[in-house]
């Protein structure tokens, strides 16, 4: 069973704090949910209660929808099913996206981004065999197209989570563009923050490690953050292994303890934070400005 601190360790300076389901003060409404089984927020200017309000409804089924694909706990998502059975015929176009996007992060990553990892990361976290499940792990084993997406080696498994959050909430962002919401803060899981928060200035975030230690912040404007933390989530309260790990030799365990990532994509960012916790820092930079517009906020 998994031991969860916190995963996510991202203090948003938005000068207001977040309550629960949505609220209003002075043109900003706030929202706060559920997505992918973490906590979710948005931060939306200039619109009124009964303009946000059809808003809110159809971000809480995209959401739903997205869970569907990407989910490891709803029984009948794509990539449970997918795990299932080593193979989904007519996969979403939302899932071959993002494994088009993991191919490309597993070969600038030299792999250390590897979807494959799930059954070693499940062996570790519930005792099974990680000898075993180590040989199961490797992408070069994973096909898709869109007729299907396929795991060539009986008892593989993928896991998004390494990702996912970061491309609902480019897709979350999506859908408030699509009602011309001009100002936002998204949280996903990871952060989008487009336009300006009241008052005319830019979004802010500070990063802090798992014990609330503040060590950075980030002034964004149209782009996204992503941070991650191998230790802020154990897979056991007996393991003293973070649950980033290394799908190529999981005994050397991650080389950075916290990993802050800016892009004009989630995703892309949410990626790249995950991957350069086990990377050293020289390789992590190099590995960062091979995506268009990435930056490497913050590393140690």
């Amino acid at each position: 069973m998994t031991h969860l601190n916190r995963r996510r360790f991202l203090t948003i300076s938005a000068a207001f704090g977040l309550t629960g389901g949505a609220a209003q003060a002075g043109g900003v409404m706030r929202w706060r949910g559920r997505a992918l089984g973490a906590n979710a927020s948005m931060i939306l200017t200039g619109l009124s209660e009964a303009q946000a309000e059809p808003i809110f409804r159809t971000v809480q089924q995209e959401l739903t929808r997205l869970e569907a694909i990407f989910s490891l706990y709803i029984n009948n998502s794509e990539i449970v099913r997918l795990n299932a059975t080593g193979r989904l015929e007519n996969p979403s176009s939302e899932m071959l996206e993002v494994l088009s996007l993991s191919a490309s992060l597993y070969h600038a990553t030299d792999g250390a981004f590897d979807p494959s990892v799930q059954p070693l990361w499940l062996a570790l976290a519930q005792g099974g065999d990680p000898d075993k499940a180590q040989a199961l792990v490797g992408w070069e084993n994973v096909r898709f197209d869109t007729g299907a997406v396929r795991l060539l080696r009986p008892g593989m498994g993928l896991t998004l989570n390494g990702i996912a959050q970061g491309y609902i909430s480019d897709q979350i962002a999506g859908v408030l563009r699509g009602y011309r919401v001009e100002n936002m803060l998204i949280d996903m899981g990871e952060i989008v923050a487009i336009g300006a928060k009241p008052g005319g200035r830019n979004w802010q975030a500070a990063i802090a490690h798992p014990d609330g230690r503040i060590v950075h912040h980030v002034t964004l404007g149209d782009r996204a953050l992503a941070t991650s933390a191998p230790y802020g989530t154990t897979l056991s309260a007996q393991i003293k292994l973070g649950h980033i790990i290394d799908p190529k030799a999981r005994s050397k365990g991650p080389k950075q303890t916290l990993v802050s990532v800016s892009a004009r994509s989630a995703a892309v960012a949410d990626g790249l934070s995950t991957a350069c916790c086990l990377l050293d820092a020289d390789k992590a930079r190099s590995v960062v400005t091979e995506f268009d517009g990435a930056e490497l906020e913050y590393i140690t």
